[in-house]
C-alpha cells in the first residue's frame, strides 16, 4: 500500500507589481487590461510512489524544484494541478528555524517544537531526555536558542524529529549540516528508522549520502522529472550529468 503517492503534480508561483503599485492601481489596471503578471512553474507533471519503509532520495541542483515540492507533500502548498496522497503523521524538516523562537531556551523550543508536531506534553516529558542526549545538547538545556550555532540547531531538530518516530520523515539538507561525528550519528539514527518501518524523503546534496541511504531516487532539473527509480543506477546518471553537463532525457530506472 503507498504512503506517499504524488500523481502530475504542477505547482505554479505568478508574480507580479501588486505590492508596488498597491489596491487601487492595480483594480484600475486590470479594468484596463494593463495588469502584467508572470507565471513560473517551479514543478511540471511530477509522479511517483512510495512504499512503507522506503527511503527516497531527492535530487537536483539549487533551482529543480525540490523543496516545492516537499512542501506539498507535507501539505504546506496545494499543487496546482495533480494530487499529493499521504497517510500517517508527517515530521518534515523544511527549513531549521522553521518552529522555533530564538528567545526561548532550547528547553522550551524542544517542547514548542513537539507540541507543533502534535505529540502531548506527557510523551514530551518521556522523550525529553533522550532528545536532548542524543543532539548533545546537556550543557545548552537552558541558553536561548538563538545562541545556539547552526550546527547545534540542525540536531535538536534532526533529534526531535527522529525521536518522535512520524509515519513518514522528511529532511531538507539537514543531514548536510553538523560536524563529521553527527554525520554518521544521524545517517546511523536514519538507518534505525528505516528499519522501523517508517518512510523516508531526503534532499541532499551528497550523492554518497543518497547511495548509502535511499533506495530510490527522484531526480528534478527546472521543476522537469528526469527520472525516479532505484538509487544506483540514477546516481550513476546524475554524477555523469555533474561532469559533463548533459542532461538526459527524462528515463525510467
Amino acid at each position: 500500500m503507498a504512503i506517499i503517492e504524488a500523481k502530475d503534480v504542477s505547482i505554479r508561483y505568478i508574480t507580479g507589481d501588486f505590492k508596488e503599485i498597491g489596491l487601487k492601481e492595480y483594480i484600475v489596471r486590470r479594468l484596463r487590461g494593463d495588469y502584467q503578471v508572470t507565471e513560473f512553474w517551479a514543478d511540471r507533471d511530477v509522479s511517483f510512489t512510495l512504499e512503507r519503509g522506503d527511503m527516497l532520495g531527492l535530487i537536483g541542483k539549487n533551482g529543480a524544484g525540490k523543496s516545492t515540492l516537499l512542501k506539498a507533500i507535507s501539505g504546506i502548498m496545494v499543487p496546482t494541478k495533480g494530487k499529493v496522497r499521504v497517510k500517517g503523521s508527517i515530521a518534515a524538516l523544511l527549513e531549521l528555524s522553521s518552529g522555533f523562537d530564538g528567545d526561548l531556551t532550547v528547553r522550551e523550543n524542544t517542547y514548542l517544537r513537539g507540541a507543533l508536531l502534535g505529540y502531548t506534553r506527557k510523551f514530551m516529558d518521556e522523550m525529553y531526555d533522550q532528545i536532548i542526549a542524543f543532539a548533545e545538547l546537556e550543557e545548552f538545556q537552558n541558553r536561548p536558542f538563538k545562541q545556539l550555532s547552526s550546527g547545534m540547531k540542525s540536531r535538536l531538530a534532526f533529534s526531535i524529529a527522529c525521536l518522535v518516530k512520524p509515519d513518514i520523515l522528511i529532511l531538507d539538507e539537514v543531514l548536510a549540516v553538523g560536524d563529521g561525528a553527527f554525520h554518521k550519528k544521524s545517517g546511523d539514527k536514519m538507518k534505525e528508522i528505516l528499519d522501523s518501518g517508517v518512510t523516508g524523503i531526503l534532499v541532499s546534496h551528497s550523492v554518497p549520502q543518497v547511495r548509502e541511504l535511499c533506495n530510490k531516487v527522484l531526480w528534478l532539473d527546472h521543476g522537469r522529472q528526469i527520472a525516479f527509480g532505484e538509487t544506483q543506477a540514477i546516481c550513476d546518471r546524475y554524477e555523469q550529468f555533474l561532469k559533463d553537463g548533459k542532461l538526459p532525457e527524462p528515463f525510467e530506472a
